[in-house]
């Protein structure tokens, strides 16, 4: 069956479909009134995007689920070993993954350099479905590296890695869209997954506000490691998105986004935030 199936073409129709569906309902139902065009943020997220994923095919061409194929072949990792399979091993291959991308991310505001190299991604000035996907080729190549060493440390069933990589993809989009959910509606899916308010906030411009909300899919990590805000100080019309005046406004750029992790001590130390 898995020869079968075109992992890519499965992972890019879902993506597609997705990003398709929240960019309508932006359209349709937006939560806020964008201050930056689509057309001034767009070539820049678009293009982080597309080199994004060309340096993953190109360092890592057999992806995620190939690799869980490769430890479940030869008896890989903890799974492996206990000889465990079927649904309940998928479900544990499940939330381990969404708890070690979770960790990730904290890491990522928590050690210098790690934060170096993820503001490119919080430089963004908007939060929208296109901001899901930006980030600096570094931290996606890091990121790889780390999600790999958990699905071989796990040898869980590869379609537990499929679905996960899919849920992933399609909950980072759906949790950055600039889209208006109904207030009761919004509190009883944050019970279980982030939803835009919700992670609208870890993109505020005051450090205590960035430092929250880690999650991408499950809202329960962030609730049961203390990391959880219910709602931005400033509310979510009027919050200020992004690093402040020093980097947000040229992050707008290809090269400059691209630059980011290396700008010398002096420009670092111009960052509002400060870390």
């Amino acid at each position: 069956m898995f020869e079968q199936l075109d992992i890519n073409q499965i992972r890019m129709a879902c993506f597609a479909g997705i990003f398709l569906v929240m960019a309508l309902l932006e359209a349709g139902l937006p939560r806020r009134q964008l201050k930056s065009s689509r057309l001034k943020r767009w070539p820049a997220n678009w293009a982080l995007i597309f080199l994004d994923s060309l340096v993953v095919r190109l360092v890592f061409p057999v992806g995620g689920v190939g690799l869980a194929l490769l430890a479940q072949e030869n008896g890989w990792g903890l799974f492996g070993a206990a000889g465990w399979s079927g649904w309940l091993a998928g479900l544990t291959t499940f939330l381990a993954l969404d708890l070690a991308v979770w960790f990730q991310h904290l890491m990522s505001h928590k050690i210098p350099w790690f934060w170096r190299v993820h503001r490119v991604h919080h430089a963004d000035s908007e939060v929208d479905a296109t901001t899901a996907l930006r980030f600096h080729p570094i931290e996606i190549l890091l990121s790889f590296v780390w999600k790999a060493l958990v699905i071989v440390a796990l040898g869980g069933p590869w379609e537990a890695v499929l679905v996960f990589e899919i849920v992933l993809n399609g909950s980072a989009i759906f949790g950055h869209a600039n889209v208006r959910i109904p207030a009761r509606l919004d509190w009883l899916l944050r019970l279980v997954i982030v939803t835009p308010d919700m992670h609208r906030i870890h993109h505020s411009v005051l450090r205590h506000e960035t430092d929250s909300n880690y999650g991408f899919y499950l809202s329960v990590w962030d609730r049961l490691f203390g990391t959880y805000i219910e709602q931005p100080e400033q509310g979510h019309e009027e919050m200020e998105i992004g690093l402040g005046p020093s980097l947000t406004p040229r992050a707008h750029s290809l090269p400059f986004s691209l630059a980011i992790p290396f700008l010398n001590t002096a420009e670092r130390q111009k960052e509002d935030r400060g870390r």
